[in-house]
């Protein structure tokens, strides 16, 4: 089992689910929701943790180095990841009224009063709020790359692997009982048919999505080095591949790094660059969660005003820092924002969690093949001095 990767444990998860909710009688199915309601209590305690061992030591990291390269690569990471938002938001508002259309609203509408409630719960309190946590780690981020002191960093940087450990053993490995849980239970409640067909017509959009802003992305950096942009992204292709089958960022920087090179970029640059981006450049997994948050957020009947979006599309941005290099890490350091700043609830939480999972070695794929644009072009901001 350890073999079998995320996806298809979701994908089985899922079908499973469905399977369950038809025969398994209510009793079977209220246990099932009784561990989706621990499951999602513990997931609620550790989000806090969650952001600031991530966003904490991740901007605290950002105010070192490489000064001017430093702040170019950066601010095309963030311009980039942006602007893969504001492209799901417009896509998604000209398309869901298309494909979504046949949805009822109201067959979604408080989607907790159709689910069985679990046998028993027990309350886990979080330490503190969201935007407590959110505003703790901003303070201290931005508070150790100006003092550059490295005794609170170190303390930071071992509460992270604390948290990946939590992430890696504990959250990721139950989730797929929790996506099983929460199918089985929509089943129950006649909701699953209506949801699935929302799930293939958003996972194939999704898809369409990062292969074109890939092309915007080499169109760009092809601009900027005279190179033919389809030539760069087949260049590319390896370090796309690499990351559908690991599903990490990480994981794939020798690749991309080696393919970036390729491409003509500085070594300099891509030896620095390369890395920086496989961490704030989030592109394609912004893209997902935009056109997911959106999707669920219809399901539920809620209108989606840009007014709302584009400050949540800002501050993922700076959220996606905190994604930890494991598979789903992306949303599970959204969790926060979607909760704050977008009012999801757990049952939301859960949707989301597994339409996000369900694509996430693509959404990584598009992120790491946008760091080779995103390398070339800040090669070509960075000039041809000293770096």
């Amino acid at each position: 089992m350890r073999k079998f990767g995320l996806l298809p444990k979701i994908i089985l998860a899922i079908a499973l689910g469905i399977v369950a909710g038809l025969i398994f009688p209510e009793v079977v199915v209220r246990v099932f929701a009784t561990f989706n309601g621990l499951f999602g209590n513990f997931l609620g305690f550790a989000i806090p943790f969650i952001i600031i061992g991530f966003i904490a030591p991740g901007i605290a990291s950002l105010g070192r180095g490489a000064g001017k390269l430093l702040g170019i690569t950066a601010t095309i990471a963030y311009v980039s990841t942006v602007a893969a938002g504001l492209l799901a938001f417009f896509a998604a508002s000209v398309l869901y009224p298309v494909l979504l259309k046949k949805q009822s609203v109201q067959e979604f509408e408080n989607p907790e009063e159709a689910l069985l409630s679990p046998l028993f719960t027990v309350e886990m309190p979080p330490l503190m709020g969201i935007m407590t946590a959110l505003l703790l780690a901003f303070t201290l981020g931005l508070g150790m790359a100006y003092i550059k002191g490295n005794a609170l960093q170190h303390v930071l940087i071992d509460f992270r692997g604390i948290i990946e450990l939590v992430i890696e053993k504990i959250i990721i490995p139950l989730l797929p009982f929790h996506i099983f849980g929460i199918f089985a239970n929509m089943t129950k409640g006649g909701q699953v048919s209506a949801i699935m067909s929302v799930f293939i017509k958003v996972f194939v959009m999704i898809i369409a999505l990062h292969l074109i802003y890939l092309l915007i992305q080499y169109s760009v950096a092809g601009t900027a080095a005279k190179r033919n942009p389809f030539k760069m992204l087949k260049a590319m292709a390896p370090a796309y591949m690499t990351a559908l089958g690991t599903q990490s960022s990480a994981s794939t920087i020798p690749v991309t790094l080696k393919q970036a090179k390729m491409l003509g970029a500085r070594e300099k640059v891509a030896d620095f660059s390369v890395p920086l981006l496989a961490t704030i450049h989030l592109s394609g997994s912004t893209i997902t969660l935009v056109s997911c948050g959106m999707a669920v957020m219809l399901l539920q009947g809620q209108e989606v005003a840009f007014a709302e979006m584009l400050p949540f599309i800002l501050m993922l941005g700076i959220t996606m820092i905190a994604a930890p290099g494991v598979p789903g890490g992306a949303v599970m350091a959204a969790l926060g924002l979607l909760e704050t700043m977008l009012g999801f609830s757990s049952t939301m939480l859960s949707l989301m969690i597994a339409l996000y999972l369900a694509q996430d070695s693509f959404g990584t794929a598009t992120n790491v093949t946008g760091d080779g644009a995103l390398t070339v072009i800040a090669d070509k901001l960075s000039g041809k001095g000293e770096i």
